[in-house]
């Protein structure tokens, strides 16, 4: 069975910083693209990061850049978003995501195969 499991949000002041991590279980995740991607309520789902299965490209949001960092350790089966210097717009419910194709798919219309549940970020002014 396939799964992504996100922890490490929480509360944060405005300015502060968190490190998020998936762990993933029940697929070959060193074939798989993974990313971030993020929902405010009432908001559509936003991509944020992507990092390829080989750690060799990443890609990130203009909201992101200079931020944000996503990294992956294929020994830990696990991919991580440390973000620095957050904002309030920045709350939301931070979903993990794979698929071998991530790294096309964030240019696209097409979601990624698998999806973790999310994990609350708010960040307070």
């Amino acid at each position: 069975q396939v799964q992504l499991v996100e922890s490490g949000g929480g509360l944060v002041q405005t300015g502060g910083s968190l490190k998020l991590s998936c762990a993933a279980s029940g697929f070959t995740f060193s074939t798989y693209d993974m990313g971030w991607f993020r929902q405010a309520p009432g908001k559509e789902r936003d991509f944020v990061a992507a990092v390829s299965w080989s750690s060799s490209r990443t890609d990130y949001a203009d909201s992101a850049k200079g931020r944000f960092t996503i990294s992956r350790d294929n020994a830990k089966k696990t991919v991580y978003l440390e973000m620095n210097s957050l904002k309030p717009e920045d709350t939301a419910v931070y979903f993990c995501a794979a698929d071998r194709d991530l790294m096309r798919q964030i240019r696209t219309t097409i979601p990624p195969r698998y999806w973790g549940q999310g994990t609350q970020v708010t960040v307070s002014s």
